[in-house]
């Protein structure tokens, strides 16, 4: 084995977390341009006028959820690469995938045009998607949380889970932006506009993401590493197999409850309630920049009072609004909708900022790419691409009613208070275990 790697101090924090969100802002905005775009136009972009509306509508969310099916494998793949290579050639290949195939979805036909060719083509760009952003949350929250000064690991990780509210807000911004030339419009070419524009946005993350350095940390793993070491994605389910099971259902609301307070309410609202597509958009622009505002305070909010309790307390706080949100909607009154969004998005601010933290302090340094994808990833997989499909189904079955929505994200948030606990409780046990081949790892203090 190679002699340890004198540790060296973390390289300019600041820049390390600036380079996160820039990349996974990237990122974000072309996976929210495509749940957004599945929301409101790809039922009648990609598929048959004549098709039943339930059926066009379920359709199209399922051309999302698929997505999340090779999420899992973008994390063995890109795990395994940021474990071995190093975080930051991996981000690089991550973040170019996920360009390539949002630009192209701006340039597909439509069913008009080419037939089942169009769907068939939206779900192989929508797969790269996935496999792209399977590797890319891992990676950025290291970037972060490697880089972090001692004690301040939470605030700097919620650099890379600012990328999400950015995402979305550039994202949503885009599309409320194309829907003021009108419905025909719209439908017509507009929809495609924010896809194309995506190419404007990787270059300017493939810059930023070329001037960033490795961690110390990385060079501590370099030298420690025999020709004997198992690959990570084995040494991961061989020692930490409860830190990924207990992190899967942890994420759960932060991922699938994400998507039913945005893209399926989207739904819900324009559907059975008719509401205006344009205020709905306008409304969650608005709640992205609440996130944005306050997930940094609530991340350094964890660094003190520790980040398990801000994820809980903001575990309970959508267990609380999970109804109100609902019955809100059928008033109309824009103010008290809006006012309900911008709450449910600061609580789930709460959970979202702080679990990057939590689930890297879970494994070993050696395999923590590949750790916290793991999780991270095949959560995403179950709950965050089938929630939305869930809650539309769910809703149908009951009539048109919204409750089964609502409990669907009560129950996955009662869940995450108890995973999250168990995560906390584990930490310890984990953050230290010791390589497969019985050597010793680099410290995983964070």
């Amino acid at each position: 084995m190679s002699q340890p790697a004198t540790p060296t101090k973390p390289q300019n924090p600041l820049r390390a977390a600036f380079a996160a969100l820039v990349g996974t802002s990237i990122e974000w905005y072309d996976f929210y341009a495509f749940a957004t775009a599945a929301a409101i136009v790809f039922d009648d972009v990609f598929f048959p006028a004549d098709m039943p509306p339930l059926l066009k509508t379920l359709s199209a969310f399922g051309t999302f959820a698929v997505g999340f099916l090779l999420r899992p494998l973008g994390g063995i793949v890109f795990g395994h690469m940021g474990d071995r290579v190093g975080r930051k050639k991996t981000l690089v290949i991550t973040l170019l995938m996920m360009g390539i195939a949002s630009f192209a979805i701006g340039l597909l036909p439509t069913y008009a045009q080419a037939g089942a060719l169009a769907p068939a083509l939206l779900i192989i760009l929508r797969l790269i998607q996935g496999i792209a952003i399977g590797g890319e949350w891992g990676g950025a929250v290291l970037v972060a949380v490697e880089n972090a000064p001692t004690g301040r690991a939470t605030f700097f990780g919620s650099f890379a889970q600012l990328g999400s509210s950015v995402g979305a807000l550039l994202s949503t911004g885009a599309f409320s932006l194309m829907s003021l030339w009108g419905d025909e419009a719209f439908t017509a070419w507009g929809w495609r506009v924010p896809f194309l524009a995506s190419a404007v946005l990787v270059v300017i993350g493939l810059v930023i993401r070329l001037k960033l350095e490795e961690a110390p940390v990385m060079e501590e793993i370099r030298a420690q590493r025999t020709e004997q070491d198992k690959l990570p994605v084995l040494e991961v389910f061989q020692t930490s197999w409860h830190t990924v099971l207990v992190g899967v259902f942890a994420l759960a609301t932060a991922t699938g409850g994400y998507y039913v307070v945005t893209s399926y309410l989207l739904t819900y609202g324009t559907g059975g309630l008719h509401l205006s597509e344009s205020m709905l958009l306008n409304g969650l622009t608005l709640a992205a920049f609440v996130e944005l505002a306050v997930t940094p305070g609530l991340a350094w909010l964890g660094d003190r009072i520790g980040p398990h309790k801000v994820v809980i307390g903001g575990l309970v706080g959508v267990v609380v609004l999970a109804v109100p949100q609902f019955l809100v909607m059928g008033t109309g009154s824009v103010f008290l909708i809006y006012a309900m969004m911008l709450a449910m998005r600061f609580v789930m601010s709460a959970l979202y900022g702080p679990i990057a933290a939590i689930l890297a302090e879970g494994f070993a340094p050696r395999v923590r790419y590949t750790g916290i994808s793991l999780s991270y990833q095949i959560c995403n997989m179950i709950f965050g691409g089938f929630a939305s499909l869930a809650a539309v189904s769910l809703t149908a079955l009951a009539g048109g009613h919204y409750w089964p929505a609502a409990a669907l994200l009560m129950a996955i948030s009662v869940m995450g208070i108890w995973c999250t606990a168990r995560l906390r409780a584990m930490r310890s046990r984990n953050a230290a275990v010791p390589a497969a081949d019985g050597t010793k790892t680099v410290s995983a203090a964070l």
